[in-house]
């Protein structure tokens, strides 16, 4: 297993570079703020159509959220993009056991109030115009793992240009009050709704 790796000077620098590259490739980058329970780890779910996500939420963790931030990555962009690990990024290195002790470790994490688990329950990366955001079954693993004192949290982001020459991220943010029994398609249902309701919000749009 890939853990986090802590250097403070490089953690600082990534975390000012992330928000300069955000403010340098993009016109905008707009969401909408939330309040979440201090005494409650933070579980982010979110969908996975670019580079940039991971950067986004880490952006909004920073300014918002402001939680110890910490990323479930697969092995190939943790090794690939160095950084990473610095900015709380883990993966599994082997398949098998090794990803389920990946998905129990996350849970732990979780039962930490100042810890923040960003997770892509797709599993991979996918177009930023799907009609429905697929679940792997690793998302129930890290929630049972836990000790469920948590706050999850959707987020939905599109990005467009519109009229202008660089694009605009938009990050919708949803709490979400979950149920005492938790499957993995409850999750999936109660996420797609904001997905769709997001979806909306962002065909509204007039720059």
């Amino acid at each position: 297993m890939y853990l986090p790796r802590k250097n403070n000077l490089i953690f600082k620098f990534f975390s000012w570079y992330i928000q300069f590259i955000i403010k340098k490739d993009f016109a905008a980058f707009n969401y909408n703020r939330l309040e979440t329970k201090s005494d409650s780890s933070v579980l982010i779910l979110a969908n996975h159509f670019s580079w940039w996500d991971g950067f986004f939420l880490f952006y909004i963790n920073k300014k918002i959220l402001k939680k110890q931030f910490h990323v479930l990555v697969n092995a190939e962009n943790y090794t690939k993009i160095g950084f990473l690990k610095y900015l709380g990024a883990f993966a599994a290195e082997n398949k098998g056991k090794d990803i389920l002790e990946t998905l129990n470790y996350a849970g732990k994490l979780l039962d930490n109030p100042a810890n923040l688990v960003l997770v892509f329950p797709q599993g991979k990366l996918y177009s930023n115009h799907l009609k429905c955001v697929g679940f792997e079954k690793g998302v129930m693993q890290i929630i049972n793992g836990s000790q469920k004192k948590i706050n999850i949290i959707f987020a939905a982001t599109f990005i467009d240009f519109f009229a202008k020459r660089k694009p605009t991220a938009y990050t919708y943010l949803q709490h979400w009050e979950n149920e005492e029994y938790v499957s993995l398609q409850l999750l999936k249902s109660a996420y797609n709704k904001h997905y769709d309701q997001s979806v909306v919000k962002q065909n509204q749009l007039i720059e």
